[in-house]
């Protein structure tokens, strides 16, 4: 049998030592002068990673049912004709499927508008379902676009598709073929909507995820009352 140096040995009980006594699972501390930490990767049932695409609409889906209160946080610049100023403006999480989540959104008795997000083989789509009273598709509705490759579980964004900037020209609405549209979800405390232009463009709403709100009327259109 082969007797290991003095040197040796003490090398490899050092080494045994400090891996035994090396912290497992330690949450991650900011450091004074440095970003602050990346949260988690949000996991799936098993422990896996979920993509970040399959991890926001798995956040969002989560408060699936209920309704939540928001309030304009960013309008700039500020228009004098503004549909959203001094309404209540509701999100209301409503139809939730493995592939697609129905979010209408409310702006005070103005019923009109959904969210529609869907998924895509390379990410997220986002389309603004837009109706009139009666239920039939407005001139300009089911513009949006597919997420770009910066998504996180947290934020995605979804510059506007070629189809929307064809759709935006035909009716005249020509400072919207550079619209960039972004959401955020933070499960529990906040879900944040916008939109920006490249021209100086930004407009925020934000809802509150602490407190639940009764849920609105269907939206126009809808199949499920």
């Amino acid at each position: 049998m082969k007797i290991l140096p003095t040197a040796s040995l003490l090398a490899t009980a050092l080494l045994l030592a400090a891996c035994a006594s090396a912290p497992k699972n330690e949450p991650v501390v900011a450091i004074p002068g440095l970003p602050e930490p990346l949260p988690p990767p949000a996991m799936d049932d098993a422990g896996v990673t979920a993509a970040p695409a399959d991890a926001f609409m798995a956040a969002i889906a989560r408060h699936c049912g209920q309704a939540f209160a928001g309030r304009v946080v960013v309008d700039e610049p500020a228009s004098a004709d503004n549909p959203f100023a001094g309404k209540a403006l509701v999100m209301h999480v409503r139809e939730c499927g493995p592939d697609a989540l129905r979010v209408p959104f409310h702006v005070g008795d103005d019923h009109s508008r959904t969210w529609v997000l869907t998924r895509t083989p390379a990410g997220l789509r986002l389309k603004h379902d837009h109706r009139h009273a009666d239920g039939s598709p407005d001139a300009v509705t089911m513009y949006g676009g597919d997420t770009d490759s910066a998504g996180t579980a947290i934020r995605q964004a979804f510059p506007v598709d070629a189809e929307s900037v064809a759709m935006f020209e035909r009716e005249g609405l020509k400072a919207s073929v550079t619209n960039t549209w972004a959401m955020e979800i933070e499960p529990g405390k906040r879900f944040l909507y916008e939109l920006a232009r490249p021209g100086g463009r930004l407009f925020q709403v934000e809802f509150d995820l602490t407190q639940p709100v009764p849920p609105p009327p269907a939206p126009r259109g809808s199949a499920i009352q």
